[in-house]
């Protein structure tokens, strides 16, 4: 089957990953969009996996106060550059990790990593560190996380 530049540039939307993984998850699901998805979560874990022995040099610390002003989190997103760490897509994940430390109160970071995302529970907050992996190309990991509430 071939693959349409639209069906890449609709992946690449969706997902914002590199046009080139998104082709050949595309080829390699012979044009399903939903099976390509697939594909490219699964792929998300073992690109972690490759980059686990990378130094992490970099990071951003994301605060997250929820409505009500009661709850509040800071949390470190580490990743290997500075170049990265300053990216608002990089920014944007670590504030959506320290959400969801605020909404679910996880003790460790093995735990945190186990849990549902609460806003998509069919991904982990492993899975969304892995996609941030292969989104970024570098190795990417929740550092320290501190939730603070009124009580």
């Amino acid at each position: 089957m071939s693959i349409t530049t639209e069906q890449i540039k609709q992946l690449r939307e969706e997902t914002g990953l590199s046009i080139a993984q998104c082709r050949f998850a595309l080829e390699e699901a012979d044009g399903d969009k939903d099976k390509a998805i697939a594909i490219l979560q699964k792929n998300a874990t073992g690109i972690a996996a490759k980059k686990g022995g990378r130094a992490l040099g970099a990071g951003s610390v994301a605060a997250y106060i929820h409505t009500g002003d009661t709850v509040g989190v800071l949390l470190e997103l580490l990743c290997e550059t500075d170049f990265v760490a300053k990216n608002p897509e990089f920014k944007a994940v670590a504030r959506e990790i320290a959400m969801h430390v605020a909404a679910m109160n996880p003790s460790t970071n093995e735990e945190l990593l186990e849990q549902p995302f609460i806003k998509d529970p069919s991904k982990t907050i492993a899975d969304l560190v892995n996609g941030t992996v292969q989104k970024f190309g570098e190795r990417t990991e929740v550092g320290r996380f501190t939730r603070f509430a009124v009580k």
